[in-house]
């Protein structure tokens, strides 16, 4: 199957107009190209492997809608047949309409065909088999290199989905290397942003006893009942519970008081600073509390928010640009 694309130059203003306006004539699904900065609200659901801050936002912005062509080169457009031409006249004529009353920027008109791609398979390409010092980390699609099954002390097979992260990035490596020093065949561990269930999964094959995961992702669900059945996790072993426990006084009951040896939360700064009070009540007395998804110059605003919480810091570790904090409930 093929489509044709519709690609709009604006600017990042008109954004929701100009979707909200072309959704009206038949063209929906816009996929948007900008360098708007997350949100507050982005970065707190952001419970996946973390990427380093984008570039300065230009105010650019590029909409893109997508039709489907017939074999014989025809659209189907709003039920019925139609050519290239006649659709990007449609939505050129929609764009100076708003530009009456609205800056909507340069405003131009790009139609390219593309092939069918499968959308949700197409990212694994990127995604290989990798070491985490002793742990051989593979996804679901691929079989064990030879001779890799050899170095590994431990194998986790992992598949992320769309939504979550793979184990790749350096704050989930900080927090590995972090949960090995301190699990115990006692640990009961709460991991807060859990996604695909990298850090319980991997707490639990250490040897923890058991483990709770917190996202606000419902999709975290079957995420994380797929990896712990790929390595054999034991029913009830690992728990999941979806809700914000920064903000939900329920989640925050559900989740216990005192029940943890061990929180890990691979969040984002600006995350971690509102979650480590509220967290400090799950911890047991003299529990360990992982952080990281901070990067370097955000690492004394977490310092500082631990301590103030009334934990002990115990370590600060570093892997490229990004820091992990460790500290104790004292």
């Amino acid at each position: 199957m093929k489509w044709m694309k519709f690609r709009v130059k604006t600017v990042t203003d008109a954004e929701d107009i100009i979707i909200s306006t072309l959704y009206d004539i038949g063209l929906e699904g816009a996929q948007i190209e900008d360098k708007v900065p997350l949100t507050a609200l982005e970065k707190e659901q952001m419970f996946v492997d973390i990427l380093p801050e984008g570039p300065e936002d230009d105010g650019i912005a590029y909409l893109s809608f997508f039709v489907e062509e017939n074999e014989d080169g025809s659209l189907m457009f709003q039920g019925e047949r139609t050519d290239a031409d006649a659709v990007c006249s449609l939505v050129k004529s929609e764009l100076e309409e708003l530009r009456q009353w609205t800056d909507i920027g340069e405003g131009t008109v790009s139609v390219d065909e593309t092939e069918d791609v499968d959308w949700i398979n197409n990212w694994k390409q990127y995604f290989h088999q990798f070491m985490i010092d002793d742990i051989l980390v593979i996804p679901s699609w691929e079989n064990v290199e030879p001779g890799k099954d050899a170095q590994a002390g431990m194998v986790l097979h992992i598949d992320p989905g769309t939504a979550f992260g793979t184990g790749m990035h350096e704050t989930t490596q900080l927090c590995i290397r972090q949960l090995r020093k301190f699990i115990t065949p006692e640990t009961k561990l709460l991991d807060v942003g859990t996604g695909s269930g990298i850090l319980a999964i991997l707490s639990l094959m250490f040897g923890a006893k058991h483990a709770v995961g917190t996202d606000l992702d419902i999709c975290a669900v079957d995420a994380v009942a797929q990896n712990c059945k790929a390595n054999g996790i034991r029913p009830g072993q690992f728990e999941m519970m979806i809700g914000n426990i920064i903000t939900d006084k329920e989640i925050q009951d559900k989740v216990g008081y005192e029940r943890y040896d061990i929180v890990v939360a691979n969040i984002l700064a600006e995350v971690l600073v509102p979650l480590t009070p509220v967290i400090l009540h799950q911890l047991k007395p003299g529990g360990i509390y992982i952080t990281s998804g901070i990067i370097d110059e955000k690492e004394q605003i977490v310092v500082d928010a631990v301590e103030a919480a009334g934990f002990k810091v115990l370590e600060v570790t570093h892997q490229g640009e990004w820091v992990s904090v460790t500290g104790r409930k004292v």
